[in-house]
């Protein structure tokens, strides 16, 4: 059989609990907003209206692609590298093999990087 003060105390820390509750439900999602970051704004400015904005804001969008198309060239070449590199060790191929690699890719990196250069000038 459960004492008066144990009930009264459970009763107590049910209505504590409820409380503390609600309070978390009333200011959580006020909480939660309260540090958001401010968006930036696109590296040619925002524009005269919308349209432009959003132009900017796909320029931005056209320059990270070719950052990335950049990344994908430099790993490709290195990566045909390493291969080479692993059949020269393996005496499949010779180390003239591994330089043509390394020079065609180095030059067909600078190559792309050029070409993506000049297309963000026509951006």
């Amino acid at each position: 059989m459960l004492k008066p003060f144990a009930v009264a105390k459970n009763n107590l820390q049910d209505r504590a609990s409820q409380r503390l509750i609600g309070l978390l439900l009333i200011l959580g999602p006020g909480l939660t907003f309260a540090e958001l970051p401010t968006m930036e704004a696109p590296s040619r400015g925002e524009g005269s209206g919308l349209i432009e904005t959003i132009q900017n804001y796909a320029y931005d969008g056209g320059i990270l692609l070719g950052l990335l198309i950049a990344l994908l060239a430099f790993l490709g070449v290195a990566w045909h590298s390493l291969t080479v590199y692993a059949d020269v060790q393996n005496q499949r191929k010779t180390w003239k093999d591994l330089g043509a690699v390394v020079g065609v890719g180095a030059l067909l990196v600078v190559v792309i990087i050029w070409f993506l250069t000049k297309a963000a000038e026509i951006l």
